[in-house]
């Protein structure tokens, strides 16, 4: 059987925790960031967890990080 594949565009957005969990980084603090508040900055900044309910679609995109 061949390997499966790991959709690139995916391992470059996600990362797995040593729990299991699933990481992803806030949209928002790329460009005009001039205009926004520091509240909506801070919110925006550091990372954030995958709801539970999008954990199967993501281990289908990154087959080997489970």
């Amino acid at each position: 059987m061949p390997k499966m594949k790991t959709r690139k565009s995916a391992a470059k957005r996600y990362s797995v925790t040593g729990t299991g969990k699933v990481k992803r980084n806030k949209c928002g603090l790329r460009h005009k960031l001039e205009h926004k508040s520091t509240k909506v900055k801070n919110r925006a900044g550091g990372p954030a967890l995958v709801h539970q309910s999008e954990h199967e679609k993501v281990r289908r995109m990154l087959p080997y990080a489970f």
